[in-house]
């Protein structure tokens, strides 16, 4: 058994009081006995414009941001996964990026978000990702002291196939952290992510941005830890906060065995 903790924030485009929101909240979990902690999408930077994504967005190894997580983690010796922060490139090119660090402020792993957020969901809210966002390749995990992890970062939520490939690697866990749209999310968010856990009988974490941004645009919170079976462990509705819950390691075995789908198409 271990305890995971999802964080919600209200991210915005200061990248020094959102890295301050996040460290009170990642402090908080660690005195609530979580020993894996996850942010959502966007903690760090939280904007639409893309000159100011590359004005402010750093390079993977010299980055003010994940230096300072990866302190904390050292510090603290727990494994965090930045869910998602814009990765410069190049001058002209971002990605929008996972990044883990294990107990010893390392860095485990880290994913690149394969699918685009390109959708047009009235004649005044749509959003062209592609257009500011290099899509990732690879599928990606990484080896915890409890069992495989596996990665996406939110609109990957609606491609199954993805998971099926991590959860046939091995994945016991999948990680989506998210900055969901108030608008899809009160229509999809919870389904999506509970249909995520039962195919694959997968522990999901998404951590998830919430409520009013700076910008106006407005995210659906609600960030979520669910069981293998579908079961919501926690769950926080509005606000910034986090939740942590107890993880069994054996029950993604245990329900695989009793009903074997990973092992047919």
């Amino acid at each position: 058994m271990f305890n995971v903790s999802c964080i919600q924030l209200t991210s915005d485009n200061n990248v020094f009081s959102n890295l301050e929101k996040t460290t009170d909240l990642i402090i908080g979990s660690i005195k609530k006995k979580a020993d894996l902690i996850i942010t959502p999408e966007n903690t760090s930077l939280f904007t639409l414009d893309h000159s100011e994504l590359l004005e402010k967005a750093e390079e993977m190894n010299n980055n003010f941001f994940l230096e300072s997580i990866s302190r904390i983690s050292k510090s603290y010796k727990k494994w965090i996964l930045i869910g998602s922060l814009p990765i410069k490139l190049s001058k002209k090119l971002l990605a929008n990026r996972s990044v883990l660090f294990n107990p010893n402020g390392k860095i485990a792993n880290y994913y690149d978000k394969i699918h685009m957020f390109d959708v047009k969901l009235s004649k005044k809210e749509k959003y062209e990702e592609s257009k500011k966002f290099l899509a990732g390749k690879k599928k990606v995990l990484a080896r915890l002291p409890w069992g495989l992890l596996g990665f996406s970062i939110c609109y990957d939520v609606r491609f199954p196939n993805l998971y099926r490939e991590l959860a046939k690697k091995g994945a016991i866990f999948m990680t989506v952290p998210s900055a969901f749209t108030k608008t899809t999310g009160e229509k999809h968010w919870h389904t999506l992510l509970k249909a995520r856990a039962i195919e694959n009988f997968s522990y999901i974490f998404a951590a998830a941005q919430t409520g009013k941004h700076y910008n106006d645009r407005l995210t659906y919170g609600h960030s979520l830890i669910i069981s293998p079976d579908g079961e919501i462990l926690k769950e926080i509705e509005k606000g910034e906060g986090f939740i942590v819950a107890g993880i069994d390691e054996n029950l993604p075995k245990k329900l695989r065995a009793k009903i074997p789908s990973l092992k047919s198409n």
